[in-house]
């Protein structure tokens, strides 16, 4: 990780916090409680949690529900399902059994909120944004996006998430905005499998969430993209009507976006919603 990067994601701690006192998204304030606590003790929390989760959360959402499973010992959260927003949206809406349902995008969250399955609001809590992603000393010498397209004067084999995931539709909104056209090797469902490929050397490059590439500790070069901000992910959290314990996700979803739950975001390079 560059010095900039180190730089940007430690600043990020302070604005997460201090950006939840009013959350755009037309969500909720979250608890001012910088615990996370709330009115619910630790005894009234029973049962399982189910929670489906962006891929791009893996590392963070583990975090945060290690330490609310901590807080409520009555509570058994289960292993947290990851996959591409849209795939587990889809899974959902035909009939998928939650209790919490966190979404790399407003987009995706909306097919399941018209789909009646949203108890209350989706409240947005983190916001992230893409660079490419190669492999370590960067042997293509990519600067730009411009170094990944058709025109190039090398030819980097390159790897995108699917147009419907968040990760590819920002991409595309990216390319088209460079006017750039890039044909990729491969299209994942999700922006893991995406960096997997980086990562075993059957990519030379690929377009990652710069959380990603901060998880991959190493293992991949982050090269930042000039107007990346202008395709940030905003990422939504909801518990789901149907769920089996509603008062177990609504809390975890007030603890997501609580002074905590913005540090352990941070902590792993997500920005403020």
């Amino acid at each position: 990780m560059t010095r900039t990067r180190r730089v940007l994601v430690a600043a990020s701690a302070a604005i997460l916090a201090v950006a939840f006192g009013g959350c755009a998204g037309g969500g909720t304030a979250p608890s001012a409680d910088p615990t996370g606590s709330s009115d619910a003790t630790t005894s009234e929390l029973r049962g399982g949690l189910t929670i489906f989760a962006a891929a791009s959360l893996s590392g963070a959402f583990d975090e945060l529900a290690a330490r609310f499973e901590a807080r409520h010992p009555g509570l058994d959260v289960a292993p947290i399902t990851y996959d591409g927003s849209s795939t587990l949206a889809t899974q959902l809406v035909e009939g998928a059994a939650a209790d919490v349902f966190a979404s790399a995008d407003d987009r995706t969250m909306a097919t399941v909120a018209d789909a009646g399955l949203i108890d209350g609001e989706p409240e947005t809590f983190a916001s992230n944004v893409l660079e490419i992603a190669v492999q370590p000393g960067n042997p293509f010498g990519i600067d730009a996006l411009d170094d990944l397209g058709a025109a190039a004067s090398a030819h980097p084999l390159v790897v995108l998430c699917a147009p419907e995931v968040p990760c590819g539709h920002a991409a595309q909104t990216l390319f088209d905005r460079a006017g750039v056209d890039v044909t990729p090797v491969s299209e994942e469902q999700n922006v893991s499998a995406v960096l997997t490929k980086v990562r075993s050397g059957e990519a030379d490059a690929g377009l990652v969430y710069v959380t990603d590439v901060q998880a991959a500790d190493g293992a991949v070069e982050g090269i930042g993209i000039d107007g990346a901000d202008a395709a940030t992910n905003t990422y939504p959290v909801a518990a789901l009507a149907d769920g089996a314990n509603p008062s177990a996700a609504r809390e975890f979803v007030r603890f997501v976006r609580s002074a905590e739950g913005a540090e352990v975001l941070a902590s792993f390079g997500f920005g403020p919603p």
